[in-house]
């Protein structure tokens, strides 16, 4: 597990500057382990979240099936797993309907108890509501937002989801901004802020000339192909 100050490294950069670092330390990973699809942001201004995944799939265009006691105990052990640690946690919910978003798990009651049980918040591909009264500094990426939760229920928890591309595992290392989200390999924690003060060293280079009106084209080539390099 990362130790607070790991975590609040990482807390200290957006995700895109995350994929960068994976790319370098993970090239394996270049290709996979983030979101692909657009996000409904509700804080576009929040930091990132970076948390362990406690992951469920939902689905609320049909009724669960399932009796009314069945339910509650899923709804108790769903929320028993959100409550464990370590912490802190990040939610992930794959809405599996053929159209997801059609009825939202998340809203005032939800948000609220689950940053109560120690998540600071949720990604899923499903829909969220009742955004003026979200509780505060509960984040949330979301496929879209919706007015009902029509037959909203979870299918299960503490399994492999997949949302907006991303794959995650229950426990996964989860980073997240308005841009979306990326699993981070373990591996890779130590390294990250090394690796990001080299990537933008470099990316200095480009940017500084850039923005002092001093990158003609043949600087720009001389800096991408240096002489002997051909």
């Amino acid at each position: 597990m990362c130790s607070p100050e790991q975590l609040a490294i990482l807390r200290s950069f957006d995700t895109p500057t995350m994929c960068n670092a994976i790319e370098l330390i993970c090239p394996h990973r270049r290709g996979s382990g983030f979101t692909v699809d657009r996000f409904f942001s509700l804080d576009p201004a929040a930091g990132p979240m970076v948390g362990y995944a406690r992951t469920a799939t939902m689905r609320a265009m049909r009724p669960s099936g399932r009796t009314g006691s069945a339910d509650v105990d899923v709804r108790v052990g769903y929320y028993q797993h959100i409550a464990e640690g370590p912490g802190p946690t990040v939610t992930v919910i794959e809405d599996l309907d053929p159209h997801p978003g059609y009825g939202a798990l998340w809203g005032e009651v939800n948000s609220n108890v689950h940053r109560a049980l120690g998540s600071l918040g949720v990604i899923t591909n499903g829909s969220i509501r009742d955004l003026d009264d979200w509780a505060d500094g509960f984040q949330a990426l979301a496929g879209s937002v919706g007015p009902s939760h029509a037959f909203v229920h979870v299918v299960d928890y503490d399994v492999s989801v997949t949302v907006a591309g991303m794959q995650v595992e229950p426990g996964d290392l989860v980073h997240g901004d308005r841009h979306g989200a990326v699993v981070v390999p373990p591996e890779a924690v130590d390294q990250i802020a090394t690796t990001v003060a080299s990537i933008t060293k470099a990316e200095r280079r480009l940017i500084d000339p850039a923005k002092a009106g001093g990158l003609t084209i043949e600087r720009l080539i001389s800096m991408l192909r240096p002489e002997g390099d051909h």
